[in-house]
């Protein structure tokens, strides 16, 4: 579309008019040469030397307006297209195992399916910041690498189905995984920033975030939890943990809830990383982790789009040009 980025210059469409009614015309103070030979000009040139005022004032009209035209300062404007931006940079791990399946935190819906519900609405706050997501069970998988597209990440994270990485739950390799992205992502940063922005990136590769998600041990893998979090501190890898399912209770027939998940483990691995270990028994817990996490790690700010512009004043101002090549040669004669 187009669009006038200083209208109010059309203002001044109306001066010359303006100009010619209010300043008093110009009295004529007599020849400045005798010419004998002025009274031979025969009637019949006459015509043609009075259409040469009339010519002159259209063109300048033409000018004018040509000029006014440039000045109001048209634009064309693109489609919108979202702003890279550099916020924070945050990991999902999000355990997949068979016992995600467990129904027991809102109604029949499954833990994952809880999950997917209330982590798809924390991605969908995170303007200005970049996501990436990696699916572990008894293998971790990078679903989607760190990236501003928030939609596709949440796209990748609600296909997401129990078992598809393994039915059982390694922790370590999730983390060890995380660490392998933070430099693949850092490095290829690195390169395609210049001399002068590597200092500001350097300082933003530290803001990388790992919200690891699970609701058992780890039983699978090989790398050991609190040695993986050992490698992430020192990658500047801050680890947030949530354990999910509902608390372990004794019942008549025998123990309900989660029994399989180590929270002496999982909180090791928040410390050791400076982060903070967080337990979700419902929907409604687990919302108010996320919400928790959004104050501890504040996104980069509300997500920007940028229309492309492009200015199309030269081309009144190309033509005002050339129709002012006909001004010189039009004059009026006595």
């Amino acid at each position: 579309m187009i669009h006038l980025a200083w209208p109010w210059m059309f203002l001044a469409l109306p001066l010359p008019w303006l100009l010619a009614r209010l300043l008093p015309a110009v009295e004529a103070r007599g020849d400045a040469l005798f010419l004998p030979f002025a009274a031979s000009v025969t009637a019949a040139g006459a015509p043609h030397l009075a259409a040469r005022p009339r010519a002159r004032q259209l063109l300048f009209a033409l000018l004018w307006l040509l000029l006014v035209a440039a000045a109001v300062r048209p634009q064309w404007l693109g489609d919108p297209l979202p702003v890279p931006s550099s916020g924070r940079r945050l990991l999902l791990a999000v355990d997949v195992s068979g016992s995600m399946a467990t129904p027991d935190m809102a109604g029949k819906a499954s833990r994952l399916d809880v999950v997917q519900a209330v982590a798809g609405e924390f991605i969908g706050r995170r303007h200005g910041d970049q996501l990436g997501l990696i699916l572990f069970g008894t293998r971790p998988y990078l679903q989607a690498p760190i990236t501003a597209d928030l939609r596709t990440v949440d796209e990748f994270l609600q296909q997401a189905v129990v078992g598809i990485a393994g039915t059982e739950t390694a922790i370590g390799d999730a983390i060890g995984l995380a660490i392998k992205r933070l430099h693949t992502s850092a490095a290829a940063a690195t390169e395609s920033s210049n001399a002068a922005n590597s200092e500001k990136n350097s300082s933003e590769h530290g803001e990388t975030v790992l919200i690891l998600l699970t609701d058992g041990a780890n039983n699978a893998g090989l790398m050991d939890p609190i040695a993986a979090a050992r490698m992430a501190a020192d990658a500047a890898l801050r680890i947030y943990t949530i354990g999910v399912g509902a608390a372990a209770q004794a019942g008549f027939f025998g123990a309900r809830g989660n029994n399989d998940l180590d929270e002496d483990t999982l909180k090791s691995i928040a410390e050791i990383t400076h982060g903070e270990y967080f337990r979700a028994t419902d929907a409604d817990a687990l919302a108010k982790v996320y919400a928790r996490i959004d104050q501890l790690e504040p996104s980069a700010g509300r997500e920007q789009w940028l229309r492309p512009q492009r200015d199309l004043f030269p081309w009144p101002l190309a033509f005002a040009l050339l129709f002012s090549l006909p001004a010189v040669f039009i004059r009026e004669r006595p």
